[in-house]
């Protein structure tokens, strides 16, 4: 993988951890996802008027990916509704990178070799590590973290080969952002039974700024995977754990003991494997 994408899928990382610690903090997370998805849809918006519409190959694919990440949406909210930052994203996270490895070595047809497997491996034992202890989450949002990961691990997958096909990898973006985000308001109204607030305090604020940071991430990781094997992709992006513990501890109040520190250096070796 060439240092520049390396340095573009970390930077994603470091906006992904940032996005969810806002998400985590905000008082109604179901309306501060939706306003986020919100932003994404309008920057998608801008991105169909400036690229080139994607080919017709791509549009089921970007459709799939839009229905994926809403169900990603409302069981990462819930998942967040009493679990830290420090242990839902961990779980979440680190689920996908092995479950991405799979979808694509059965879908695209690609195969990692020895050093990046054993990437992966710290990686995702790494951040799976970071949940585990007598701190653990409870077991509901347990189960909603690694339903989120094989979310994760699913949307990806399929944004790797919809944009493979799209032949306009700012087309192809643009598209899923629209029609992941402007169903998310009808969600919120089916799920709160009222239409999304929208008010000037701190809240919306971090939903508004959440939503362009979310947009940046993962707009370049759907850019990255047009062009690199979708598991270095997705376990170089899943160092984002590192920014999130760190994040946590300091905004958030979260403890960072010697086992978290620990299951990082994992991480962080993993990374430089698959990134080689």
């Amino acid at each position: 993988m060439a240092p520049f994408v390396v340095l573009v899928i970390l930077a994603a990382a470091l906006i992904h951890a940032t996005w969810n610690a806002l998400l985590r903090s905000g008082d109604d997370r179901l309306a501060a996802m939706t306003l986020m998805c919100l932003v994404s849809a309008a920057t998608g918006v801008v991105l169909l008027v400036v690229s080139p519409f994607p080919s017709a190959s791509a549009w089921p694919f970007a459709a799939a990916s839009a229905v994926v990440q809403i169900v990603y949406c409302v069981i990462l909210v819930a998942a967040y509704e009493r679990g830290h930052l420090s242990q839902i994203y961990p779980i979440a996270r680190g689920s996908a990178p092995l479950l991405v490895a799979l979808g694509a070595a059965v879908f695209a047809g690609e195969r990692l070799g020895p050093p990046a497997l054993a990437g992966l491996a710290l990686v995702s034992g790494g951040i799976v590590g970071l949940a585990m202890g007598r701190d653990r989450p409870h077991g509901a949002d347990t189960a909603a973290a690694l339903a989120s990961g094989a979310l994760i691990a699913a949307y990806t997958v399929i944004d790797g080969l919809g944009v493979r096909r799209a032949g306009s990898s700012g087309g192809y973006i643009g598209l899923m952002y629209v029609l992941q985000g402007a169903p998310m308001p009808l969600v919120y109204l089916a799920m709160r039974r009222r239409w999304l607030p929208v008010r000037r305090d701190r809240d919306t604020l971090k939903g508004l700024g959440g939503g362009l940071l979310a947009a940046a991430g993962y707009g370049v990781v759907v850019w990255a995977l047009g062009g690199s094997q979708m598991a270095r992709v997705s376990g170089l992006r899943e160092t984002a754990i590192l920014f999130a513990a760190i994040i946590g501890m300091v905004f958030l109040k979260e403890p960072l003991s010697w086992r978290r520190g620990a299951c990082a250096v994992s991480i962080a070796a993993g990374a430089v494997l698959l990134a080689g």
